[in-house]
């Protein structure tokens, strides 16, 4: 195992600068002279430089050559230069025009200023300071509400803005006129201006974890023309906007409005909050539901046609995220349909000798080698673009158990096919779609990411979707991977998901050969994980094992790039990366099956799955550590308290240890009450019966029996799970005496995101369990 500090974080500086690639956009198609057609493709990358402590993103353009049915040449033009201080930017809808939300540092040495311009194709033709013209507060430029859409005219601009606060001062304050001054002269403000008395520390709701600067948001227009701005009016009240989007004739503005009352929950990574889609008319002003209003909406897509809106749709509370329903809504019948359903089980299909279990390295795992049916969507977001040209198609990324793969959709039959089933397996995600050229991102544990490219085959031939490879990166030499799937024994599956997906006497399809084990043999819930292994080294070496959980716990490993477990697999760890019962991509059932059974269900599917990796693979069991965050680090505690004797050391970052002292402090108090099995309401404490299932239900409950080393890392602004979460867990620890270290990161939430963060974060673990495990 890599030991010398310099060669850790020369490995990690290494590894680090493997680029994201996070947007691309696709120009208008142009004719040659010959009658050839192509297109420019140009791209966004990000990358952290460790050197000036941040991420910097990156633009690059590419051609792609195309007859309309295949990629005939594509590559790079030009070099990729720095893209800075662009907070969004958006093409018009014919390409000739691109809007740009632009920060810039304030000469008075004041807040930064936030700018619009317009772009025509080689010049800028508008240039408008938002922070002087005083209209709105700043512009969102997050995912949750944020947006810069162009009319189909292209003449206006729509995005989301803060609420223009009134002026507070206190009580006392008062600047007295000269004398004879009259108010005008005096320079003093009007009666509708006038700062308010003593309100300048009244407490403002915000939306909580990320979302701390958003507490009212108000949709804005810009006439790009007049250049002249105007907030928009008719949202109620009880409604903060986002996500919008022009109506298909720009009479008006389709949003997402989030319900905030009684008062707001984090929204952050909580597609189980009430909303609903709207549309409300900018001459008017008149507001209209255009969904069902007791459910949880978002990513809603208008179709090339303007005939049609698709959007993503999940029970209101519940758990966080979850198998999520795709709906739409024909504008002009007005009519709602549900294209695709939740799905309660993934079924299985045929045999598929290049299926889900094979990794790189030419490790095979045992789980068996099957490509299933639809797995049902599990995604964040619907790409910005998503439909096909025919407007009756879409394409989106979903988890599919352990993998993350792309299928289209045919709205008008329901039926789903994988553009990626005969593609590399690992993890695929469509940057957009446009003319039917189709942009993705594909990564695996040991690749970073890289960009494709593929033109949508007509309806019925998807499957013979071909990819080309225009930005490769070369694999990291001395990692290996594969898929296993486990089967928790007959005493810890779950009752109430304990039948075959198919109901009695139903039996999966055979198998090849009678050795290949069937995942979904026994009948009830399955689950996977990930193992990294070195492949580099002498053949005797016993590796030692890091046990990565994931967070959420409704959330789940895809087999993508991930640095972490990369640079420790690097180092000479093996990784095993859990998707215990409860993971998205397996069902709706298995998500249900973990609410009421956290701190019991998750913690013996890793367990199990620790044990039997150990039995199976040749690594040393005398050198076994825990790493987790979030919800991660709730199952590493657990572990640690639970199986004292498997575990010899544990990294946390910002977990959650006690349940009942987070419901009171954490942004989403209903995923404590509801993770535990309880009812949450939110005009209704817990009573005691309840606090005490919470506690029970939390790593404290254990803590007296934790024996190993503990590092812990915690966010000071973290909103989701408070850093006193961690505290709580260090003094319990110190009192008895177990070795614990505390890293404080402030400037910091939840993900412990920040570069300088991150990378300290990565060096502190990796000596931590150099040092404990006696590597």
């Amino acid at each position: 195992v890599l030991s010398s500090v310099e060669e850790i974080a020369e490995l990690y500086r290494e590894l680090s600068q493997h680029p994201g690639l996070s947007a691309a956009c696709l120009g208008p198609d142009v004719t040659t002279q010959y009658g050839g057609k192509y297109c420019s493709l140009y791209t966004e990358w990000s990358q952290r430089d460790l050197a000036r402590a941040e991420n910097v993103k990156f633009c690059r353009q590419y051609l792609i050559f195309h007859d309309g049915a295949s990629v005939v040449y594509s590559g790079p033009a030009g070099t990729c230069s720095e893209i800075k201080d662009e907070l969004l930017s958006r093409e018009s809808p014919s390409g000739v025009l691109k809007a740009v939300l632009r920060k810039v540092p304030s000469k008075e040495k004041e807040k930064e200023k936030q700018f619009l311009e317009v772009w025509d194709q080689n010049r800028k033709v508008k240039s408008i300071d938002l922070t002087a013209l005083d209209k709105h507060g700043s512009v969102y430029d997050d995912d949750q509400f944020g947006c810069l859409a162009w009319s189909h005219s292209e003449t206006h601009l729509l995005y989301v803005a803060e609420k223009k606060r009134p002026k507070a001062e206190s009580f006392f304050q008062s600047k007295a006129p000269e004398l004879g001054a009259s108010d005008e002269d005096a320079g003093r403000p009007g009666k509708d201006d006038a700062p308010l008395k003593g309100e300048q520390f009244v407490y403002r709701e915000d939306w909580g974890e990320a979302l701390s600067t958003r507490s009212v948001p108000v949709l804005c227009v810009l006439d790009v023309e007049g250049s002249s701005i105007s907030v928009l009016e008719g949202v109620p009240e009880h409604l903060s906007p986002g996500q919008a989007f022009w109506s298909p004739d720009d009479t008006g503005v389709v949003f997402v409005g989030w319900w905030h009352e009684p008062f707001r929950l984090g929204l952050r990574h909580c597609t189980n909050r009430r909303s609903a889609l709207f549309y409300v008319d900018l001459t008017g002003g008149r507001c209209e539901l255009l969904s069902e209003d007791t459910r949880a909406v978002w990513s809603p897509r208008l179709s090339p046609d303007r005939c049609r809106i698709v959007y993503l749709e999940n029970d209101a509370l519940g758990p966080h995220q979850q198998c999520s329903r795709l709906r739409m809504y024909d504008w002009y019948t007005k009519h709602t349909s549900t294209v695709l359903e939740a799905v309660p089980r993934q079924t299985w299909g045929e045999y598929s000798p290049g299926g889900s279990g094979r990794g790189t390295g030419g490790v095979l795992s045992t789980a068996a080698l099957l490509t299933g049916a639809f797995p049902g969507i599990y995604c964040g977001a619907l790409p910005g673009l998503c439909w096909a040209a025919d407007s009756r198609r879409l394409v989106l990324d979903t988890a599919q158990r352990s993998q993350q793969d792309v299928f289209v959709v045919d709205t008008v039959t329901g039926t789903t096919t994988s553009l990626t089933a005969d593609a590399p397996q690992g993890s695929w995600s469509v940057l957009t779609i446009d003319r039917d050229i189709l942009v993705a991102r594909f990564s695996t544990p040991s690749c970073p990411p890289t960009l494709k490219v593929a033109i949508l085959p007509g309806s019925g031939w998807e499957a013979q979707a071909q990819w080309v490879c225009l930005q490769d990166a070369p694999p990291v030499p001395g990692i290996s991977w594969g898929i296993r799937t486990l089967q928790p024994p007959p005493e810890q599956e779950h009752p109430q998901y304990s039948e075959c997906p198919g109901g009695p006497g139903w039996a999966p399809p055979p198998l090849p050969s009678p050795d290949t084990p069937h995942p979904a043999s026994a009948g009830g819930l399955d689950f996977d994980a990930i193992l990294l292994r070195p492949s580099e080294g002498l053949a005797a070496q016993k590796h030692p094992l890091v046990v990565m959980p994931h967070g959420g716990p409704h959330s789940v490993f895809t087999a993508g790039w991930m640095l972490y477990p990369a640079a420790l697999c690097r180092m000479g760890f093996a990784v095993l990366l859990v998707n215990y019962r409860g993971s998205l991509g397996f069902g709706q059932d298995s998500v249900a099956s973990l609410p009421g059974n956290v701190g019991t269900q998750d913690v013996r599917d890793v367990q199990l799955c620790v044990e039997r990796v150990l039995q199976e693979e040749s690594l040393d069991t005398g050198r076994v550590a825990l790493v987790g965050g979030s919800h991660g680090g709730f199952l590493a505690c657990h572990l640690l308290g639970q199986f004292p004797d498997t575990y010899h050391a544990c990294v946390v970052r910002n977990p959650v240890v006690n349940i009942a002292s987070m419901v009171a402090a954490t942004d989403i108090p209903d995923w404590c009450l509801t993770e535990t099995g309880l009812p949450y309401a939110p005009d209704t404490l817990p009573d005691p019966a309840q606090w005490t299932e919470m506690l029970c239900k939390s790593p404290m409950h254990y803590v007296d029996r934790v024996r190993v080393p503990v590092l812990l890392m915690l966010g000071e602004d973290d909103r989701r799970v408070p850093p006193k979460q961690g505290l709580e867990y260090y003094r319990a620890l110190k009192a008895q005496g177990v070795p614990t270290r505390l890293l404080w990161y402030p400037g910091n939430n939840h993900a412990l995101a920040g570069v300088e963060a991150e990378a300290d974060g990565f060096m502190n673990m990796a000596l931590w369990l150099l040092k404990h495990l006696r590597c």
